[in-house]
């Protein structure tokens, strides 16, 4: 007698071509009786079982995809041939569509090609003593020399930076051409116009010339030397040379102190006090993890932390793990609570000080800004005062860095990141070295190999070549939600489930940007002004993204610009706000201190240095071991 299980047909189920399939579930049990012998299951390929889809055409197409992509990420320093491609498209098609262009470039060309022959004519007649038909930018100290005043150097320079500009002009002003695509074609022609640079080639270059003859020719038995030596330390994947004469905890991060916390991320340090009495607020600084944090702790000349100490202050500072293949899946909130907010619980545990200056650098800044909005929301009040170095919370002028970002540029990095896991210091290095080629690239060849010459290493430069890693996950988060979309600036980033704004903001905050900022442009920075509704002061400091950073009291040659805007002052736009604010000379430190004493309670003893207890005990002297991490 049969059992009713044997009269049942078993049957694949149907799926629609819409439903996803999760290739980790375990297909549902079958009973043994369903194929007995004395039943023929019936087997049903109807048009769900050709619907499914195979390991072969899902995961294994995404693999090969993205390997291709790592593969030539090698190859381009990072950069994705399609979206070069794609901005160059857009250019020649848009300016083959568009001949009044055309006629004013022929005219450009015509007119330029006049002015250099009679340049070239007035040139011949008074010895070279006649006025330039054009002059570089302020910036480009390539031509300043005496040397290139003279015939027919003169002549050569003239005629590269008239070519320069024209291309400029062929470059931009296209009507229809996107512009992020316009600034692209304009950069990338100016980068290959200053491969063939008159000063670049011994030939064209008559201080190079003249150095040559004044000593037989032995600059370039030198340059060739230090040329192989970068090369052998390149490939052997040592520091530049010059380096090794600085030693992080000997010369370089000296100021003493103890790693009171650690954890997968982070090292919090703490610094010994230097004063009897101390501002009841810490101190708390949270720099980049895209650089070593030493960057405010170099020498003791020029050490921002020892500077604070000195001004009665008890200071922590972050140092951030160099992560590596095993920290591929850390993002940034696993840096916002592993770092920022481990830290202000070690830091409130050990100082009983419920609130503190924070004081953000960088791309620390930016996640600062993040956990303050995110407290904001939810009214805890652990911050004083919020201090922004070079740090920025809208992205849409972001500087020369936005040329790389687009969906193209962005997938093709994280195919790359994928990949190793992590941002290759090199990698990094070749993009930010590419914003700068006149000052990192072809000026090292110039002076490094053709003069032989070697720059003297200083302290910021030993650091400069201390890179970091970066991440996948974190990186990637970071292109996409802060670069690509500008989430935090519009109200998208979400932290706990919820958006957050800086909008929320309350505290008072002080902003520093510098006036030859490449990474953080200052106009970006001063965005502070337009998106928070508190006390915002802003300064803009003389120097670049580092250098103006590291500015210490008694430097020459330094300026700055500082005015406050209430919460309900009218908003200044940046231009107005340059032209209407007084020049300081001297170093903007100060500044910040007498702001930070006015925000602060009245003197007392100094706090303990950690705990007795873990998990806050001194467990090693400053500088620790994360920042040791190749």
């Amino acid at each position: 007698m049969k059992s009713k299980a044997t009269d049942k047909v078993v049957k694949s189920p149907v799926r629609s071509i819409d439903t996803p399939t999760n290739l980790n579930k375990a297909p549902p049990p079958v009973s043994a009786t369903a194929f007995s012998p004395a039943t023929k299951p019936a087997v049903n390929i109807g048009p769900g079982f050709f619907e499914r889809d195979s390991y072969m055409s899902t995961a294994l197409p995404e693999i090969l995809d993205r390997s291709v992509h790592a593969l030539t990420a090698h190859f381009t320093l990072g950069l994705s041939p399609s979206s070069l491609a794609s901005a160059y498209s857009d250019w020649a098609l848009h300016l083959a569509s568009a001949p009044g262009k055309q006629f004013q470039l022929i005219e450009k060309a015509a007119t330029k090609a006049v002015r250099l022959a009679t340049y070239s004519t007035h040139c011949g007649i008074s010895h070279g003593d006649t006025a330039h038909c054009i002059n570089p930018l302020p910036q480009d100290k390539r031509f300043t020399g005496a040397a290139w005043q003279q015939w027919p150097y003169n002549l050569m320079y003239q005629s590269f930076l008239m070519n320069q500009q024209w291309w400029h002009n062929a470059t931009t002003g296209i009507r229809g051409v996107t512009k992020q695509h316009e600034r692209v074609v304009e950069f990338a022609a100016r980068q290959m116009l200053d491969i063939f640079s008159p000063s670049n080639f011994l030939a064209t270059n008559p201080e190079l010339l003249q150095k040559t003859m004044k000593e037989s020719g032995q600059n370039l038995v030198r340059g060739a030397q230090n040329f192989v030596e970068d090369w052998e330390r390149s490939v052997s994947g040592k520091k530049p040379s010059g380096t090794e004469d600085y030693k992080i905890g000997e010369t370089l991060a000296v100021t003493p102190g103890k790693v009171i916390y650690s954890n997968q991320l982070i090292e919090l340090i703490q610094y010994f006090p230097t004063t009897d009495k101390v501002h009841p607020e810490p101190i708390f600084i949270v720099p980049a993890w895209i650089m070593k944090y030493y960057i405010l702790d170099l020498s003791s000349k020029n050490s921002f932390v020892k500077y604070l100490t000195e001004m009665g202050f008890t200071v922590f500072i972050i140092s951030w793990k160099n992560p590596g293949p095993e920290e591929r899946d850390l993002g940034m909130d696993d840096y916002r609570t592993l770092g920022i907010t481990s830290a202000l619980d070690a830091i409130g545990a050990i100082t009983g000080a419920p609130r503190v200056h924070a004081i953000g650098y960088c791309l620390g800044g930016t996640l600062l800004s993040i956990s303050a909005a995110a407290l904001a929301r939810e009214g805890n009040e652990r911050y004083t005062t919020l201090t922004f170095l070079a740090s920025q919370v809208d992205f849409k002028e972001a500087g020369e860095l936005m040329l790389f970002i687009n969906e193209s540029e962005v997938t093709f990095l994280e195919d790359m990141m994928w990949e190793q896991g992590y941002l290759d210091t090199k990698q990094m290095a070749g993009a930010f070295q590419l914003l700068r080629s006149n000052d990192l690239i072809w000026s090292r060849l110039i002076h490094d190999y053709l003069m032989g010459e070697r720059p003297a290493i200083n302290d910021l430069m030993a650091w400069n070549a201390d890179a970091t890693r970066m991440p996948y996950k974190m990186h990637s988060e970071y292109l996409r939600h802060l670069f690509l979309n500008n989430d935090l600036a519009e109200g998208r980033y979400v932290v706990d489930g919820l958006p957050v704004t800086v909008s929320d903001i309350r505290v008072p905050i002080f902003a520093v940007g510098t006036e030859w900022d490449h990474v953080a442009p200052w106009r970006s920075v001063y965005k502070y002004n337009l998106l928070t509704d508190t006390d915002v002061t802003f300064l803009l400091t003389s120097g670049g993204h580092n250098a103006g950073i590291v500015s210490e009291p008694g430097r020459d040659n330094r300026h700055y610009r500082q005015a406050t805007r209430k919460a309900d002052d009218s908003y200044r736009d940046p231009d107005t706000w340059l032209n209407e604010t007084d020049v300081q000379s001297g170093s903007w430190w100060p500044s910040l201190v007498e702001w930070l004493t006015e925000h602060s309670g009245d003197l007392t003893s100094p706090p303990p240095m950690g705990s007795n207890e873990l998990p806050y005990k001194p467990l090693a002297n400053a500088p620790g071991t994360y920042v040791l991490q190749e």
